[in-house]
């Protein structure tokens, strides 16, 4: 079978293709179910519509689709945001909506070089853009960041963020720089946000977060030294939590945030007397 294109046409689709359907960055749902086959879309489909594969297995694809206008009331769907929709049906979600929204969010911003300005061409078999001017390549970037739960003892520091209302209390995170390890970025970002020290920092797991395009990389820290001091343009409330009397904290299975909190628990709950 012909290898597909990361760029597809009406005319190159196949009856077993699926699709995930955005409008405005808003996911199309209906009864939960946000995966759509070729039959439901095809009267509503343009021939400009913009289609990314997402992956290809046994035939298969799963292809992610950019429409110009709303389409939901045809299919007696809504349109979810994409955070609202993770968090309600998880794992899969994640692996199929969260990729195709990273791969539409790049490539809507790679339209045109970042070099010369030209519009960008599509890459004939890789998943990338070219500029036929200066013959730059712009592939999908992912941009790494340490999430870290500080520890003291059986107590957990936890934050309240300054800048996104959640009303969750959480872990410290923070955008790995130019030229950092991960462990570097988590003791910088735990200093500079509540002015603490860490010690010992061990390695949990990581998560892909498409809010836009990040990679999670999940730890846990030691507290050293310091007294909580926030960082008023980015934390609104830091503290110290008993593991038997947490605050609103995310979900695990939802975020690694919520993961590490609850890895921290069992540990605690389960280790020798």
């Amino acid at each position: 079978m012909t290898p597909r294109s990361y760029f597809l046409q009406i005319d190159q689709l196949r009856d077993s293709d699926r699709f995930v359907v955005f409008y405005q960055q808003q996911v199309l749902v209906r009864a939960n179910e946000f995966v759509w086959d070729r039959a439901q879309l095809a009267p509503l489909l343009s021939d400009d519509a913009e289609m990314l594969l997402i992956d290809d297995r046994a035939g298969s694809a799963m292809i992610a689709v950019q429409v110009k206008e709303d389409i939901s009331a045809r299919l007696e769907a809504e349109n979810c945001s994409l955070r609202s929709l993770l968090f309600t049906e998880g794992d899969y979600a994640f692996t199929v909506a969260g990729k195709a929204s990273q791969i539409l969010d790049w490539y809507d911003s790679h339209r045109y070089c970042g070099t010369c300005g030209s519009h960008t061409e599509h890459h004939q078999s890789q998943r990338a853009v070219c500029c036929p001017q200066c013959k730059r390549q712009y592939f999908p970037r992912i941009n790494p960041c340490a999430i870290v739960l500080v520890v003291r003892g059986e107590q957990l520091l936890l934050a309240r963020s300054a800048r996104f209302k959640t009303g969750f209390y959480s872990c410290l995170a923070g955008f790995i720089e130019v030229g950092e390890t991960p462990e570097e970025t988590v003791r910088r970002e735990v200093k500079e946000e509540v002015g603490l020290d860490v010690g010992h920092i061990r390695y949990i797991k990581s998560q892909s977060w498409p809010f836009p395009s990040q990679l999670m990389l999940g730890f846990i820290a030691e507290y050293e030294a310091g007294t909580i001091v926030p960082e008023a343009e980015e934390i609104e409330e830091a503290n110290w939590y008993d593991v038997d009397n947490l605050p609103n904290v995310p979900a695990p299975g939802v975020s690694v945030a919520g993961e590490l909190i609850q890895y921290f628990v069992e540990q605690l709950r389960t280790r020798p007397l």
